[in-house]
């Protein structure tokens, strides 16, 4: 997310430079996770071999069936014109005869937004904790905090010269995790009996209270929803060649974990983190900042990613329009200042609460987990649509609902430790999405459209009576008509109803929202030639509406062909040759008689207005800062209102 292939042929087949790219964006943060997960295994509880045994074996069979057979290995093939993610799974299945499909995909795209928030916290703190071994009793609290802060004032300049010192940091990270296995496995090699999955399933049924470790081995497959929704941006085959160095690494570095703890069985390891703990003292500092470096690579692709997930929401209209910049050229690298700052505050926030990342880690996991089972929930679908056998689907989504579930209950014992953060966060996602979408319904189902044809006569005999005085050359009004035969009552009350609007061309825009990612196409309708046009633009979900760029793009391949005329048609200005003025309306849709809808109606209306004062205006969101516009309020259709029974005097 924080840079790309430079061609989309790299995408299609694995390069050098692809796969360099995709160490540096794709795996940050299941990296980083040998810095945190087994250590919270071992914090409280005494090292045993069984217990030793069974979580490496736990953590093995983890990032197998769940990162590399779930995700890299079938959700990858799920992809939508070459996109990843929840979201871009969601846009590719929406089409299907699913009632409320929505659900599923907003609930897990709301409880990734919530990882966002626990994860740069536990990943910089954890790296920067190590300091501890060489300065015991270090307040690491302000250096973490100057960190994230830093990292979050840096996004808006965008990072594409940083972003090509990632591959190259996540490279040598994923090496000193080899190394670092390698030397402690080489002491005892008797850890490798963790790929038996026996010793996993031996721990899990027989030694008390070890299911509810499986709330802290978890942490190991964090990084797999975030390698899923950056395929788009390295490509599926670089995916399967880096994701083999990297699982070899990880798989290394939590056997040379084992192997440690298998020659220091006795006592907890209490504050201890066990990873600093493979390191030899002389390589120690080296060895932070690397894993500083790591940390902050993968808080900045996760923060990157969160950005993304946004704006896929807010082009599939789950999300209240914001302002969305593009610092850089990159494709897929955006900027949305208003995310961005409450992240960093979201961020900031759990790091003076919990103030260890050992604390951070009740809070951690859990959101993951329901977005893992949304996941499952879609490829279900997705596999259905592909008409793949129903007993193997049923089999494929019965063990992967097994083991996340397993995941989610023993998550659920950190509620009350920290847990209920990452809950509350994520259903506070949830409710702005719902609001949104559910507003957004009542406000469409109370608009009510009208056959244009209608008005066409009306509409010409308008524009071509000199008695009205002319409103604008050009008028460009917004329309949520799907259909090109009608038009909301909105723009017909603005045109006639009010101060009658006379224009020599008037346009109708309307923009549909595709499931192919990346769509730039319209399509012109000259409803009455020379006096009015619609302007159907085909976007995808991850394009941004800019619309004034290209309604003028548009207007000027119609002048180039022939088919207006946006000469001013004022006698003294036309000789000239002088451009005719053009004018936007956007309608404020107002609710006169709101007493009369049903409750629940109001209160999903008024949450949905005050996300919309929120948020970015409609002149921002659709590009319309520079250009000549006017905000005009016009009813929304609404229930007869019962009349009053008024005696005159």
């Amino acid at each position: 997310m924080t840079t790309s292939v430079s061609s989309s042929a790299a995408l299609r087949r694995a390069t050098p430079a692809g796969v360099l790219v995709a160490l540096g964006i794709v795996y940050g943060d299941i990296g980083t996770s040998p810095l945190y997960t087994v250590r919270g295994v071992f914090a409280n509880r005494p090292v045993t071999e069984d217990v030793v045994l069974g979580t490496i074996s736990c953590v093995i069979w983890t990032l197998t069936l769940l990162t590399t057979v779930k995700y890299v290995l079938i959700a990858l093939r799920a992809d939508n014109h070459g996109e990843g993610g929840i979201l871009a799974l969601y846009a590719r299945l929406r089409r299907l005869p699913v009632r409320r499909l929505y659900l599923v995909a907003i609930v897990g795209a709301a409880a990734l937004l919530a990882d966002s928030i626990i994860t740069p916290p536990i990943s910089v703190a954890s790296a920067i904790e190590g300091l501890r071994i060489l300065r015991p009793g270090l307040n690491t609290v302000p250096i973490v905090i100057g960190i994230l802060v830093a990292l979050f004032a840096f996004q808006q300049f965008g990072t594409q010269v940083i972003g090509k010192l990632f591959g190259p940091v996540m490279t040598v990270f994923f090496s000193m995790l080899a190394v670092l296995g390698v030397y402690h496995l080489g002491q005892d090699l008797s850890i490798l009996r963790a790929f038996n999955p026996y010793y996993a399933l031996h721990m899990v049924t027989q030694v008390p209270g070890a299911f509810w470790l499986l709330g802290s081995i978890f942490l190991c497959s964090t990084g797999a929803e975030a390698l899923y929704a950056d395929m788009g941006h390295v490509g599926r085959p670089n995916i399967y060649l880096s994701w083999t160095f990297v699982k070899t690494c990880l798989v290394l570095n939590y056997l040379g974990q084992g192997a440690w703890l298998l020659q220091h069985l006795g006592p907890p390891l209490g504050e201890q983190n066990l990873f600093f703990l493979l390191i030899p003292q002389w390589a120690l500092l080296p060895a932070i900042g690397l894993c500083t470096l790591a940390t902050i690579i993968a808080s900045q692709a996760l923060i990157s990613g969160s950005f993304t997930l946004v704006i896929e929401a807010l082009r599939l209209h789950f999300w209240p329009k914001v302002k969305v910049d593009y610092p850089t050229e990159l494709r897929g690298q955006a900027y949305v200042p208003s995310l961005n700052w409450l992240l960093c505050a979201g961020c900031v926030g759990v790091v003076l609460y919990f103030r260890e990342s050992g604390n951070m880690e009740a809070a951690f996991g859990l959101a993951v987990t329901v977005t893992m089972l949304m996941t499952t929930a879609l490829l279900a679908f997705y596999l259905r649509m592909r008409r793949v056998n129903g007993l193997w689907i049923a089999l494929l989504i019965g063990t992967y609902v097994l083991i996340e579930g397993s995941y989610l209950v023993a998550n659920l014992a950190k509620f009350t430790h920290g847990g209920w953060l990452s809950v509350l966060l994520g259903a506070v996602i949830l409710l702005v999405m719902l609001s949104w979408i559910v507003g957004q319904r009542v406000r469409n189902d109370l608009t009510e459209f009208t056959p244009l044809a209608e008005y066409l006569p009306l509409l010409q005999e308008l524009s071509n009576d000199a008695s009205v005085p002319k409103y604008a050359t050009h008028l460009v009004y917004l329309t949520k008509s799907d259909d090109a035969r009608q038009v909301e009552n909105g723009i017909i009350h603005s045109i006639f109803k009010k101060r009658p609007k006379r224009a020599d061309v008037y346009y109708l825009i309307h923009v549909h929202t595709t499931d192919d990612p990346y769509t730039r196409r319209y399509h012109v309708t000259h409803v009455l030639p020379n006096e009015l046009v619609r302007i159907d633009f085909y976007l995808g979900f991850r394009i941004d509406h800019a619309l004034n760029y290209m309604f003028r793009q548009v207007v000027s391949e119609l002048v180039r062909n022939g088919e207006v005329d946006i000469t001013s048609r004022y006698e003294s200005l036309r000789g000239q040759d002088v451009t005719g003025d053009f004018q936007f309306v956007i309608l404020n849709k107002t609710l006169p008689y709101e007493y009369l809808l049903r409750g629940w109606q109001r209160l999903a209306l008024r949450l949905h207005g005050w996300l919309k004062r929120l948020g970015a205006s409609e002149t921002e969101s659709f590009g319309l800062d520079n250009s000549s516009f006017v905000i005009e309020n016009v009813p929304l259709h609404m229930p007869a209102r019962p009349e009053l029974q008024l005696q005159r005097d």
